[in-house]
């Protein structure tokens, strides 16, 4: 359910803040901009396919759709042919350099050596190269079959009424490559999710109780998630430690986006998820049933200076993690601030024998009370606002702020709002922890001193 493009540029009206439009405005961000605009008008044609021709017409989405118009293109094909079948490859690990990561709320001097290169994919299958290569973990074979097939087929027949998300993006109302929907667990959640809680500058219309098979295997996502955390912990971070801002929590999920993705060319391009009512540092696991699918990631690389426009989004390439049926991967707390990803079109697949052509994705995710809206800041115009990162340039690199996301909604206006966020070390938002009683329970609404 999380948006994968930014909005448009904003600028702050208040004296004593810095224009925000530096940060918004980057070469990355309005390449995926104009790869969904030609996505919507050329469904039929791969995210490759676009990008390929949309960087030979120097990035003209005029020229590019209409040399795609005149163009004939192999349709994709739902079987892969003899040659092509996904197999397994030598692990990297004879060839790995060391992993490092890049404290956040620092500006990166020097650059880590990665395996990809530029104008590349280097596929990765073995769990330990995705560990040492990527910010993610994967489990495969994560449930017992008879558990991931219950679920799957659940969700099968959940997603015949899943529905496609709109938002706008500059003057275009685009609608999302793929389907989904939002659980939670009570009827108390279902309402405050409907009422209180907004995405993209709006409310959600299909906010659905936790399914059966959803709340049974939960438990085991959440002891997997878990385990995970602290063994990357152990083994990735500087000295053994936490990463600035990650919570010191145990990861409790206590909602699910369920996304379809029907046949080879249903997608979602590159993006990072909102942290708004995550926090920052913010753990997601993600079960994949079905059809097998591509997960791609690239970092996110800073930019020097304004006189320097030349930054490639691709500079490094970009990683691709198989994600077969009954894997659970785990994004982890530097996943969202540094680096995107995305679900790949494919141009050939091996249907699944329950689930054809379909992939279900359950996103597990822990909702904060403290970053319920009504605690976050509120924008002019009522909304409150969504959190995201400084990620493009040195300048404030990995700092956070708030900022209306209004103007992302097919009928809604730009926004000016835009305050800087600070969080304690232990992600906490910082005017927001003297509110809040032992345990992380929020206070009492009707103490005086809440924000509203």
């Amino acid at each position: 359910m999380d948006a994968f493009l930014r909005g448009v540029k904003r600028k702050s009206t208040a004296p004593s803040v810095p224009d925000p439009s530096p940060y918004l405005q980057d070469d990355d961000e309005s390449t995926d901009v104009k790869l969904a605009i030609l996505a919507s008008l050329h469904p039929g044609l791969g995210q490759d396919v676009l990008l390929d021709s949309l960087l030979a017409h120097d990035g003209s989405v005029e020229a590019t759709s209409a040399s795609l118009a005149d163009t004939q293109f192999t349709p994709p094909l739902l079987h892969k042919p003899s040659q092509a079948v996904v197999g397994t490859q030598t692990s990297l690990r004879g060839f790995a350099t060391s992993n490092s990561t890049t404290k956040l709320g620092t500006t990166p001097t020097k650059k880590p050596k990665t395996l990809s290169r530029k104008g590349t994919t280097l596929r990765l299958y073995d769990p330990e190269d995705v560990a040492e290569h990527t910010p993610c973990s994967i489990i495969h074979n994560f449930l017992p079959v008879d558990m991931a097939n219950d679920l799957l087929r659940e969700m099968l027949e959940e997603s015949k009424t899943f529905e496609k998300i709109t938002f706008k993006i500059f003057d275009n109302v685009v609608a999302s490559p793929h389907t989904s929907t939002f659980y939670v667990e009570t009827e108390a959640e279902q309402s405050t999710q409907k009422n209180e809680y907004y995405y993209n500058g709006s409310s959600l219309t299909d906010v659905r109780r936790i399914t059966p098979q959803l709340l049974r295997v939960k438990p085991l996502v959440r002891e997997a998630v878990n385990k995970e955390i602290q063994h990357r912990i152990k083994t990735k971070y500087p000295d053994g430690q936490k990463l600035k801002y990650q919570s010191p929590d145990p990861w409790q999920p206590n909602a699910a986006f369920v996304n379809c993705y029907n046949g080879p060319q249903e997608h979602v391009g590159y993006h990072s998820d909102h942290l708004t009512y995550l926090g920052p540092r913010a753990v997601i696991g993600s079960l994949s049933l079905g059809v097998a699918r591509e997960f791609r990631v690239r970092k996110v690389l800073p930019r020097d200076s304004d006189n320097n426009l030349t930054d490639d989004p691709d500079a490094e390439g970009q990683i691709s993690i198989h994600l077969p049926h009954n894997s659970l991967l785990v994004m982890h707390s530097e996943m969202q601030e540094l680096w995107k990803h995305s679900i790949a079109p494919a141009q050939a697949i091996d249907p699944h024998p329950i689930a054809g052509s379909r992939r279900i994705n359950v996103t597990y995710r822990d909702y904060k009370a403290i970053f319920h809206p009504k605690y976050t800041p509120k924008c002019k115009c009522g909304i409150p606002t969504v959190l995201k990162v400084v990620q493009k340039r040195k300048e404030n690199w990995g700092r956070y702020f708030w900022m209306c996301h209004r103007g992302n909604t097919p009928q809604g206006e730009s926004c000016s709002f835009f305050k800087w966020a600070d969080f304690d070390d232990d992600g906490n938002p910082v005017w927001d922890v003297a509110r809040y009683r032992k345990g992380g329970r929020p206070i009492e609404s009707n103490d005086t001193n809440a924000m509203t």
